[in-house]
């Protein structure tokens, strides 16, 4: 029996700040029941929380860490720029820390490189054909231009990226107004997505890969692989804390989420795994490969799709 014990890492990003390697994604955790499993697990020692302006839920996560009693820059709290911001992020950011009752965000992210056209109302519109109604007059390299700016600010410490491959990188990387590289890179990776190119090109680039829907979801519900709950019996651990443990041995940083007190306990609780057993996770993908989070965009997103197709991935 290998003991699990509390996960208090931190990893330096680029910025030279620290940044918890463990958190707990927000997602789904809006009104009171969402504010409580937040201040349930910062009083069980979780540091790093996740949210978005799409998440509806800034208001209750500020308030729970308000609740909390813990000084403030001991959490280290990320949220997200929406798509229909891409034009004036310093404005969508004054307004997530009205949301949030707070002066300043560790980490502010671009949550999706597709800027969508703002009709006032929605969060994602859709145009006519009943596709998001993606504004082709601008780009992510424009959106960061002005994004990589705010921390000058003092609003934000770091800023970053989200759902970004190695063809956006260099893109981004590439361009002459891009003055700062993104700290953080948040992108859906789980076994069933181990994303082996973007975890490499982000540690050569000095770009922190964060994983959400770490322990996949319907379709790809990795706690069901029968090979990830033998290594949970092993270990005397649960599967989640397996898949994270993996996470975490690979230099990704991860945020499940959860609003079950038990699994919040649990999942802030990491294991060594065996060099093995990482090679095993590892090729789990082979027998089932699965993108739980894609959206109709309008525009190729998802460049690196091709490699599990037995193509070569773009260089970067």
């Amino acid at each position: 029996m290998v003991e699990s014990t509390a996960c208090t890492d931190t990893i330096k990003l680029n910025s030279g700040y620290d940044m918890p390697v463990l958190g707990l994604g927000t997602f789904l955790s809006s009104n009171d029941a969402g504010y409580k499993a937040i201040l349930h697990a910062l009083k069980i020692g979780y540091r790093h929380l996740d949210t978005a302006t799409l998440y509806e839920n800034e208001s209750e996560v500020g308030r729970a860490i308000r609740d909390s009693g813990i000084p403030r820059e001991e959490i280290f709290l990320t949220t997200k720029l929406n798509n229909t911001d891409h034009r004036d992020p310093a404005k969508a950011l004054d307004k997530s820390l009205e949301l949030l009752g707070l002066d300043y965000v560790d980490l502010y992210l671009m949550h999706w490189p597709v800027p969508v056209k703002n009709n006032g109302r929605d969060l994602l519109p859709r145009n006519l054909e009943g596709k998001r109604d993606t504004d082709f007059e601008w780009s992510h390299v424009q959106t960061w231009e002005l994004m990589q700016e705010l921390p000058k600010t003092g609003k934000c410490r770091s800023v970053g990226v989200s759902n970004y491959n190695t063809v956006l990188y260099k893109e981004l990387l590439n361009a002459s107004t891009t003055k700062v590289v993104p700290a953080v890179n948040q992108v859906e990776l789980h076994p069933y997505l181990p994303e082996f190119k973007l975890v490499e090109a982000s540690r050569n680039l000095g770009i922190v890969l964060t994983a959400y829907c770490p322990l996949g979801s319907t379709g790809g519900n990795v706690l069901d692989d029968e090979d990830i709950i033998k290594l949970a019996e092993k270990y005397s651990v649960t599967p989640a804390q397996v898949v994270l443990s993996w996470d975490l041995a690979r230099g990704v940083t991860t945020i499940p989420k959860s609003s079950n007190p038990a699994r919040l306990e649990a999942n802030i609780k990491t294991i060594r795994l065996d060099t093995r057993d990482i090679d095993l996770i590892n090729n789990l993908y082979k027998k089932h490969h699965i993108r739980i989070c894609r959206h109709d965009w309008s525009c190729k997103m998802y460049h690196d799709d091709d490699w599990y197709d037995g193509n070569p991935p773009p260089s970067l």
